[in-house]
């Protein structure tokens, strides 16, 4: 078995992650459209600062420099590794959540395999259900292994279950995971997300 698994890894094979599965559920015609429109909306994943953001600016760029430092096992390439950061950073911060709490996902999600498919399967690094693209999308299921398109798809449906459990992160993440009202989920997540906080972070 380890040596069909080595062999899949060695020829790019997706391997099975450990996500469970969002439950696909009605959508109210006013959510599925603004739910579109948030995926929809086109935007560059490098975040820009105005000339008076210089300590906004400084915060991000200590930011990147220290995830990159943690990341560096996982993601070698020193370009992909900083593309896929700024990536998070901005999709994090346009969904209105912790670029930690989106690292601590993407690690239990997918262990940060951009190709990973879960056995319900879900897609990338954030593990969404191809459903989803019917949903609020054009219906391309493979384009959930596009960095930016999982990653906003994901930041997107996380914020969305966040406003349906009024704010409750534990519920959000157990919807997102399909299992909701157990604690093994959100734990795990949350016990991932103080692996990427800066010092000082709580």
């Amino acid at each position: 078995m380890k040596r069909r698994l080595l062999l899949l890894s060695l020829l790019g094979a997706p391997l099975a992650a450990r996500a469970g599965a969002q439950v696909e559920e009605p959508l109210a015609d006013s959510i599925r459209s603004a739910l579109g429109a948030a995926i929809a909306q086109s935007a560059p994943p490098r975040p820009r600062f105005e000339s008076d953001q210089v300590e906004a600016r400084m915060a991000y760029l200590r930011w990147l420099g220290a995830m990159s430092e943690r990341l560096k096992k996982r993601k070698t390439e020193t370009q992909i590794r900083i593309e896929f950061l700024e990536a998070v950073w901005y999709e994090s911060k346009r969904a209105g959540l912790e670029p930690s709490l989106v690292l601590g996902l993407i690690q239990v999600e997918s262990g940060f395999r951009k190709y990973a498919i879960s056995v319900a399967g879900a897609r990338g690094y954030m593990q969404v259900m191809p459903f989803w693209t019917r949903a609020i999308g054009d219906g391309d299921a493979s384009r959930l292994f596009h960095m930016q398109t999982n990653l906003r798809f994901g930041c997107v449906i996380l914020r969305h279950y966040l406003d349906v459990e009024r704010g409750n992160l534990s519920l959000a993440l157990g919807r997102y995971n399909g299992s909701r009202g157990r604690p093994e989920y959100p734990s795990a997540v949350f016990g991932a997300r103080r692996q990427w906080l800066l010092p000082g972070e709580a």
